[in-house]
């Protein structure tokens, strides 16, 4: 598996990179379809001295994206607590992946050839001014699933929205998470 391990405010020296490393390889063993592994360390001035060192995890496997963050008084401390919680999403993912075989098989060849060439893009906007700016753009795969497996995945991202190709509309769709706990879908349709 391929680690990049960034900085932000805050230097990666060799020994956290070989933190970092030692502890993905761990988690390497559990899930050795992983091809890649980003892992962000952040230091903010935050009033809470136990929230100043941020650790960020994110592991593509099979389409799949699994992302754990933590935020603790120690940069050591994080890494452990981002592992720990990497390790149980992991475990619900390959569980999950195991029970819905028959799920994915259903969503057919076609419709993953077709899911591959499509790319989308999503941007995270943090309100810095009154007009805000695009501070991050990600590009991503969408891949054919259905409601339920969309759900899974985004709760498995902790993201309030996910975007996906929605096997059964055969189209794009996205997910959403609504303020009384529930979750809606928006299918756009051409206008």
């Amino acid at each position: 598996m391929k680690l990049n391990v960034h900085g932000r405010n805050i230097e990666v020296t060799d020994w956290i990179h070989q933190y970092v490393e030692k502890k993905v390889e761990r988690l390497e063993r559990y899930l050795p379809q992983a091809k890649e592994a980003w892992a962000e360390l952040a230091y903010s001035e935050t009033r809470a001295a136990a929230d100043r060192y941020t650790a960020q995890l994110t592991i593509w496997a099979n389409g799949r994206i699994l992302r754990a963050e933590e935020s603790t008084g120690d940069i050591f401390a994080s890494i452990d607590a981002i592992m720990d919680k990497m390790s149980r999403q992991i475990e619900r993912y390959k569980g999950r992946r195991f029970k819905n075989k028959r799920r994915e098989a259903a969503a057919g060849a076609a419709d993953a050839d077709l899911a591959a060439t499509i790319l989308a893009e999503e941007a995270e906007v943090e309100a810095e001014d009154m007009l805000g700016n695009i501070v991050r753009t990600k590009r991503f795969l969408v891949q054919p699933m259905n409601q339920e497996e969309a759900i899974e995945q985004m709760e498995l991202l902790a993201h309030d929205f996910f975007v996906f190709y929605s096997v059964d509309a055969k189209a794009m769709n996205v997910l959403y998470r609504r303020k009384d706990g529930n979750y809606g879908l928006l299918q756009p349709e051409q206008g």
